[in-house]
């Protein structure tokens, strides 16, 4: 391992006298390239050049102890036990910065939420979870842009697709694929029952058409009239964009903009993360018996999460997780339930490697 980091570090020392020359302000491609690099180095390399200052630490301090008087060793006792409590902690930290990495944690993404059994209720929540992610987002100082919606005359969503665009989205909202259930009382339930419906999220890396081309002849493309709640007409033109791809027979329809080229620009962003998504899952298949014990499969028939409005609660089913504050949750403040789904997928990895 420390032969791995005196590596990176001599590649971050590298980066850094690259991306100081002159010629490199001609070629902006590559120097945005280098730039990304060290960015993911920096984090790595100042935690092993803090490892390395601690076990220097560590040393001095075991010399005095040999060498020095009564007092000079009382205070070398007191720093080689601050110096090893800090070489344990960073040890530990770097390993979590050495496991391997999604390719994709950098990435944008795609969120699509679907309303599932439950009909209108569903619907409701479905348009409750796109709130929430927004104001997460919002939260993060990320952008989100709506692409296409199918809303029910009471204000849900029978679907929405939406891009959130953000450095590292992926690598936290990735945990958000799967089945969400809320347990509540519907407002047109008058015996004041509680229903159980259920909402599907699916998270896709967004990804340009430089890493996925789609070949045109893949394609056929049809122009229809956007339409709003109840089949209300809300464009007069033919501006709706529905695209399908033949060789797998996948349609997206995009509605949301007033102009045909951008309703098709966004349909196509989805189109390529989906078809990229059909890819990877192809390639995990390899390894399924893995991806199963970690927490973040991705698997969409699984059921993540459960919303119990009776009781105020939050309960994540993959790591026995309940929190009694749905209100605050659905409010954007995710970062309890994530940071503990990362935590534990980290834990798993790092168990794999230890073991």
């Amino acid at each position: 391992m420390l032969d791995k980091l005196e590596g990176l570090a001599d590649r971050y020392d590298e980066l850094e006298s690259l991306l100081a020359s002159p010629e490199l302000y001609e070629d902006p491609s590559r120097a945005a390239a280098l730039a990304k690099e060290q960015r993911e180095l920096q984090p790595i390399v100042t935690a092993y050049r803090q490892y390395s200052a601690a076990c220097q630490e560590e040393q001095d301090a075991l010399e005095l102890l040999e060498e020095g008087d009564a007092e000079l060793r009382t205070l070398a006792q007191e720093t080689l036990t601050m110096s090893r409590r800090e070489i344990e902690r960073l040890e530990h930290e770097l390993k979590l910065l050495l496991l391997p990495r999604d390719e994709n944690d950098s990435r944008s993404v795609i969120m699509e939420i679907r309303a599932g059994a439950g009909g209108e209720e569903a619907a409701l929540f479905a348009a409750s979870l796109y709130r929430m992610y927004t104001m997460y987002a919002d939260s993060r100082g990320w952008k989100t842009e709506r692409i296409g919606q199918s809303e029910t005359e009471l204000g849900g969503f029978k679907e929405i697709t939406f891009s959130i665009d953000g450095d590292g989205a992926f690598s936290r909202l990735k945990y958000e694929s799967g089945v969400h259930r809320v347990q509540r009382v519907p407002e047109t339930e008058s015996q004041g029952r509680v229903h159980t419906s259920t909402v599907t999220v699916a998270v896709l890396p967004e990804i340009d058409d430089v890493e996925l081309t789609i070949d045109p002849k893949d394609l056929r493309i049809d122009v229809f009239r956007s339409s709003g709640a109840g089949g209300q007409h809300i464009n007069k033109t033919s501006s709706a964009i529905r695209i399908t791809h033949l060789p797998t027979g996948m349609v997206v329809e995009c509605q949301d903009e007033r102009s045909q080229f951008k309703n098709k620009d966004k349909a196509l962003r989805v189109l390529r993360s989906r078809l990229f998504e059909i890819e990877q899952r192809k390639r995990d298949d390899a390894i399924a018996a893995e991806r199963r014990s970690q927490v973040g499969t991705g698997d969409r028939s699984e059921r993540i999460r459960t919303y119990n409005f009776p009781e105020n609660r939050v309960s994540e089913h993959r790591i026995k997780l309940t929190l009694y504050q749905l209100d605050n949750f659905l409010d954007g403040n995710l970062d309890e339930v994530l940071d503990a789904l990362i935590t534990t997928d980290q834990a798993e990895k790092l168990a794999k490697i230890d073991g």
